[in-house]
């Protein structure tokens, strides 16, 4: 087709280009997206036109995110294996459902699943499902933890849902992360009725704090704070739980870790929880979207998720939908596997390591400035603030628009800090020279402005 060809064209120069220009798109390109906006015509319109206006018009005003100087959120890049990978999957089309709609896809996602259960330390027999990222990762673990706690207590809640059900305790630390807020929500759970433990000044929950329950309980821990990059102690926690107690781990980006030597100590007893969430998109380096949930009692994962009609035929091979929410998906296990491929146990534990490394270097840069960090940079997170609050958010504004680099803003512990996420690849040496040097010039021109004022 003369149209892959076309494609591969427009492909290969938005991936040379990507770590030109600034990682924002300008204004101008922002504006061209007006140019979308417009009744649907009444005639086919050619693929070839189709490709070349979402090019010409589309290209140029997405944020650089796969490139080396995108630091805003923990978004990773994509691995040129993991997006070959994609596109082939793309052009499959392969239903990953069922293994009878696609055997390729199913047999990865199993291959997959059993590599990142090795490479994580999660205990053998542990179940995997590949949902769209963490928020959907949360929500299956916790419907895992609702079937398996209230079956203990003679309530299925499957098929009598949660009217009159017995009640579940739910207990998260202050620094919970929105999404598994949100999956509460979604579960049944609700956001205001959870307890709220105290963490400690780098956001891990205090351990001490965590109150005793008489009845069945879900405990949701944290490894990798959104802001600081913290670690809860999950296994000086799990070894003190009680029974009708389910810890489930946050650990979108900081679950990682475990697969690092030289980070392992901060996931120490990992394998003693119940479930576990995290991203693939994000520290593996996939395209969008890729979540995994891991639930060591595959019993109460099934049990919670699985369907069954008369159309279906009787699985003797893994169903990959028995696992997650959706039935019907696109095979998200493909570029997971070829990720997992091409880096190996010691590529992925390089790169981890190298983007902590970074970290350190953007942390040391900007105290050596005489600005503050806000953490302690134990992974790929750093807090920086450059004095009050205004002063601060002019300086990130100034950063975005500069184009340099793009770091996003936050609050942590009272404080205005901009916040450096390193989680890509394609991030090198030079593209930390670069965007410090961006960082201290723009936040010394601020502040000498405003000194003249």
């Amino acid at each position: 087709m003369r149209m892959l060809n076309e494609f591969s064209a427009i492909a290969e120069s938005y991936i040379s280009g990507v770590s030109q220009g600034p990682v924002f798109p300008t204004p101008d390109s922002l504006k061209d997206l007006q140019q979308f906006i417009e009744p649907l015509q009444d005639l086919p319109v050619s693929p070839e036109e189709v490709l070349f206006l979402l090019d010409a018009k589309g290209s140029p005003a997405t944020v650089k995110s796969t490139g080396g100087r995108y630091f805003g959120f923990v978004c990773g890049g994509s691995l040129p294996a993991a997006m070959m990978a994609k596109l082939l999957a793309t052009i499959w089309d392969q239903n990953a459902g069922l293994y009878v709609m696609s055997p390729i896809a199913a047999l990865l996602e199993e291959i997959s699943g059993q590599w990142l259960i090795d490479l994580l330390g999660l205990p053998k027999q542990t179940a995997v499902g590949f949902v769209t990222g963490a928020t959907m990762a949360n929500f299956t673990a916790l419907a895992a933890a609702r079937h398996a706690l209230l079956k203990k207590e003679g309530w299925d809640v499957e098929a009598n849902g949660l009217f009159g059900a017995p009640e579940i305790t739910v207990i998260t630390g202050e620094e919970v992360h929105v999404s598994l807020l949100k999956a509460l929500s979604l579960i049944g759970f609700g956001k205001q009725r959870i307890i709220r433990v105290p963490s400690d000044a780098q956001g891990r929950i205090m351990a001490d704090r965590i109150p005793d329950t008489s009845g069945p309980t879900i405990l949701c821990l944290q490894v990798g704070n959104v802001n600081s990059g913290a670690f809860d102690a999950v296994g000086e926690i799990c070894r003190k739980k009680k029974d009708q107690t389910w810890v489930h781990v946050d650990g979108a980006f900081g679950l990682w870790a475990a697969a690092s030597p030289k980070l392992k100590n901060l996931v120490n007893g990992i394998e003693l929880a119940d479930s576990w969430a995290t991203d693939a998109h994000k520290w593996l380096n996939v395209p969008y979207d890729g979540g995994l949930v891991f639930v060591k009692d595959q019993a109460s994962l099934f049990n919670a998720i699985a369907a069954s009609a008369a159309y279906l035929p009787e699985a003797n091979k893994r169903d990959p939908f028995q696992y997650t929410p959706e039935m019907s998906r696109e095979a998200r296990g493909v570029p997971i596997w070829a990720a997992l491929k091409t880096l190996g146990k010691n590529g992925l534990s390089q790169m981890i390591d190298r983007h902590c490394e970074m970290a350190r270097q953007f942390a040391d840069g900007l105290r050596k400035a005489g600005f503050e960090i806000l953490n302690d940079v134990i992974l790929n997170q750093v807090l920086v603030s450059f004095g009050d609050g205004p002063t601060t958010l002019q300086i990130i504004n100034k950063i975005q628009e500069d184009g340099t680099c793009w770091c996003g803003g936050t609050t942590w512990k009272g404080k205005t800090a901009m916040r450096i996420s390193v989680s890509s690849w394609a991030t090198t040496d030079q593209d930390v020279k670069l965007s410090l040097a961006a960082m201290i010039r723009i936040s010394g021109e601020v502040i000498q402005g405003g000194n003249k004022n």
